[in-house]
């Protein structure tokens, strides 16, 4: 753990001794006074180029909105399809549904008489 600390510490002072150099560089750049020169200088014109002419494309004649062709009035008939029978499914059995009475959960005798 030791060691991380350190790399760390080592790599926080490095990270502000850059930023200490970029910021005294930028200062040293914005008091120098500035100068045309840089801006007067001319380049070359830049060649033009021709552009190639390439052929138009053709585009095809859409039929206009709302107009759609007639539909056919007589569809083919395809093969009829013949399905076998289903297998027969057997019954489930019945799931009573009523809870039987259980006696010794039944109110205890009453021994007076009236």
């Amino acid at each position: 753990m030791a060691s991380f600390n350190c790399f760390a510490l080592a790599f926080l002072m490095a990270l502000s001794f850059a930023s200490i150099h970029v910021g005294v560089a930028a200062r040293h750049l914005l008091q120098q006074p500035q100068t045309l020169s840089l801006l007067k200088k001319t380049f070359p014109p830049l060649t033009s180029f021709r552009k190639p002419s390439f052929p138009k494309p053709s585009i095809p004649s859409f039929p206009r909105r709302g107009v759609l062709p007639p539909l056919p009035s007589r569809f083919p008939s395809g093969p009829k399809a013949i399905l076998p029978p289903l297998p027969s499914i057997p019954s489930l059995p019945q799931i009573r549904t009523t809870i039987p009475s259980i006696p010794f959960f039944s109110p205890p005798l009453s021994r007076s008489t009236p």
